[in-house]
């Protein structure tokens, strides 16, 4: 038998314990989307102004669990999936503007039960294609009946401008992975660029119309 053979010999959802490895990392992804209610409705109350456009929740499914145990060559099994993969759990938060991203991040990791991983700034530092959005991993703990865990979260924040470039880039790469030319690959980039112009800009009209000027150019001396 070989390494694969031997390693996808049972799936995931037929082995023990998968409705509760599930569980978890669903109550995960409560707890993450709870915190973020919280803290936008609370902003919205003390600044009449919520920073949170819309919040995408994701859980990987088990052959897409499976696909990533194997690209890393570890044991098909619950207890490898909870040791080597940290992005079962994903929550996505679409802000109005490159300051909410910032400021819901620093909401979000400044309370005391969370626990930052890492944190990975593709906005300060894009991605080479042109892919901008600040990820955080982060462990959250889950209240169950014999106790509680820590399990991860990936948390990533971006902006509606971000999230529209980054969403139809996927899908034009993924329905055209085979016909993405170099003259394309340039093409996308210069969108993503115009795309960022748009929050700067945007981000500038804001702050003069509600917060009498005042602009924060660091997040922009890239």
């Amino acid at each position: 038998m070989t390494w694969v053979e031997k390693n996808f010999a049972r799936h995931l959802d037929e082995q023990p314990g998968f409705d509760e490895f599930v569980h978890e990392y669903k109550s995960a992804i409560k707890e993450v989307d709870t915190k973020l209610e919280i803290l936008s409705e609370d902003f919205a109350v003390r600044h009449d102004y919520n920073p949170i456009h819309h919040i995408v929740k994701r859980l990987k499914t088990p052959v897409s669990i499976e696909e990533k145990l194997h690209r890393l060559e570890c044991d098909v099994t619950i207890p490898s999936a909870r040791e080597n993969i940290y992005d079962i759990a994903g929550v996505r938060v679409v802000c109005n503007f490159v300051e909410d991203v910032y400021d819901v991040a620093k909401m979000l990791t400044s309370q005391n039960d969370i626990k930052v991983i890492s944190e990975k700034d593709y906005i300060k530092n894009p991605k080479p294609n042109g892919y901008r959005s600040l990820h955080l991993l982060i462990k959250v703990p889950v209240f169950l009946l014999d106790g509680h865990i820590d399990i991860p979260v990936e948390v990533q924040l971006r902006t509606v401008a971000m999230d529209f470039w980054a969403s139809l880039e996927h899908q034009l790469r993924y329905k055209k992975a085979n016909h993405i030319t170099a003259t394309t690959d340039i093409e996308l980039k210069a969108c993503a660029e115009v795309s960022a112009n748009l929050d700067k800009r945007m981000q500038k009209i804001f702050n003069e119309l509600y917060k009498g000027g005042e602009y924060r150019e660091n997040y922009w001396d890239v």
